[in-house]
């Protein structure tokens, strides 16, 4: 009888092992429209399931339109904390940037800086992973002649700063993004390269940022 009890509960303990170990690491992506796009059919998010194999990752969608870093910083709990993820995926700054032209609003410098850097320690307080995302066009134009490519660059040294400073993963989507338009915009077109409108992305668009993604989410495997 004691060895039955005795291999019952080495039984059990294998398979909770098992199923412990078999638990697929949790990402969250963690962003405006760009990402609640993402898990649509043919978004980066749902191109990233079909790339990464389902047994070791569960992606999941927490973008919305029109959001800030602000805005993140203030639904982080309910939509992200509450989760319980392994990983977040911070990808926002592109409305921080374009609103000041489109509707005069935007983030100031050092409230940007501010706020990320607040959602950023608030993750690795709680013991998840983080990767950045540099905002990656408003405009493909390849001669720095879109309107916003001064703000967009400087609000991207932001970021890679921060990642620096928390020793956190980078996606550099920015330069990822200018590289692509040298290769592949020899007209010098301000959108139809990577994105439909100078910021949401196209096919070609989504793909790209799920490889650039898939870099990162998969060092170390």
């Amino acid at each position: 009888m004691k060895t039955f009890v005795r291999l019952f509960i080495a039984f059990l303990a294998v398979g909770l092992l098992a199923m412990t170990a078999a638990k697929p690491t949790r990402i969250i992506f963690f962003g405006d429209s760009i990402t609640q796009a993402g898990v649509k059919p043919g978004g980066y998010i749902d191109r990233l399931k079909t790339m990464l194999p389902a047994d070791q990752y569960e992606l999941i969608g927490a973008g919305i339109g029109g959001n800030k870093i602000y805005d993140l910083f203030l639904r982080m709990d309910d939509d992200v904390m509450a989760q319980k993820p392994d990983m977040v995926v911070i990808w926002v700054g592109v409305n921080d940037v374009w609103h000041k032209a489109t509707s005069g609003t935007g983030t100031d410098p050092d409230k940007f800086v501010k706020f990320y850097e607040a959602v950023v320690k608030k993750l690795q307080a709680a013991n998840i992973k983080v990767a950045l995302c540099t905002p990656a066009a408003i405009g493909e134009k390849t001669d720095m002649t879109n309107q916003q490519d001064g703000d967009l660059n400087q609000y991207s040294q932001f970021i890679r700063d921060i990642s620096k400073k928390y020793n956190v993963p980078l996606i550099d989507l920015r330069k990822a993004f200018q590289d692509y338009n040298l290769k592949s915009n020899a007209e010098n077109k301000d959108r139809g390269i990577l994105t439909t409108d100078r910021v949401h992305l196209n096919d070609a668009g989504n793909q790209y940022v799920a490889e650039q993604m898939k870099n990162v989410l998969t060092a170390g495997k």
